[in-house]
């Protein structure tokens, strides 16, 4: 191979290679104009299992910012507080941003629970068991003093990824990125109000279960990656 061949070569291989990275850097399709959409409101029931929805406990549900702010960051919020024959509670956020990139990301329960005046006294990284698989969840126990203990699970979602941990959210991101797309995403928490923090993340393992199987596949498989 003479000289110039070889400058040619290099100089071709160059330009795939910034070709790529331009790619990668402004992926130009948002993953939620491809696929079907998610409306909050109609895809979640308002009743399902054992559990109905209490409109007047609603208000109990923890947001991190006020309606303005939450509507900078998330395309769509939805929060609601369900009981079940026991008289049980558990309270339901999900928010929902069709541009899940640095600038737009979730605010994640450990950030906002604590700017609410919330003493957060432990988060641990496990699994919880579904129908149709398992999902990486964070289990958080917070307090707001005297008299409010409050444990939390929740898990992100990148596209159709379930993701926790910053390196995992970047693996996804990049994922996307390399396909052009421009990945959504949204938090799903529940929580309720119980001193016996074993036993409130037993209940919201079986409220979660419940929720899910109440849903067409194409839901759950956006609400939590499984299908």
């Amino acid at each position: 191979m003479n000289k110039k061949m070889l400058v040619s070569g290099v100089a071709g291989a160059l330009m795939l290679v910034s070709a790529g990275a331009t790619r990668l850097v402004t992926p130009s399709t948002y993953l939620s104009s491809v696929r079907p959409g998610l409306a909050l409101e109609t895809t979640i029931p308002h009743a399902f299992g054992q559990w109905r929805e209490d409109q007047e406990r609603s208000g109990a549900v923890v947001n991190p910012q006020t309606e303005a702010a939450l509507k900078k960051i998330y395309t769509q919020t939805l929060s609601r507080t369900y009981v079940n024959r026991d008289g049980e509670r558990i309270m339901l956020s999900i928010a929902y941003g069709g541009d899940q990139r640095d600038g737009m990301q979730v605010h994640y329960p450990e950030i906002c629970y604590p700017a609410q005046g919330f003493q957060l006294n432990a988060s641990t990284v496990g699994e919880l068991r579904v129908g149709t698989g398992t999902i990486p969840v964070r289990r958080l126990e917070t307090a707001l003093y005297p008299n409010r203990a409050e444990p939390v699970t929740y898990w992100t979602m990148v596209g159709d990824r379930a993701v926790l941990g910053g390196s995992k959210k970047k693996l996804a991101e990049l994922h996307y990125a390399m396909a052009g797309q421009i990945p959504d995403g949204l938090l799903f928490r529940v929580s309720s109000i119980d001193e016996n923090t074993a036993r409130a993340f037993k209940d919201q393992e079986q409220f979660i279960n419940d929720l899910l199987a109440s849903l067409s596949a194409p839901a759950r498989a956006q609400l939590s990656g499984l299908r």
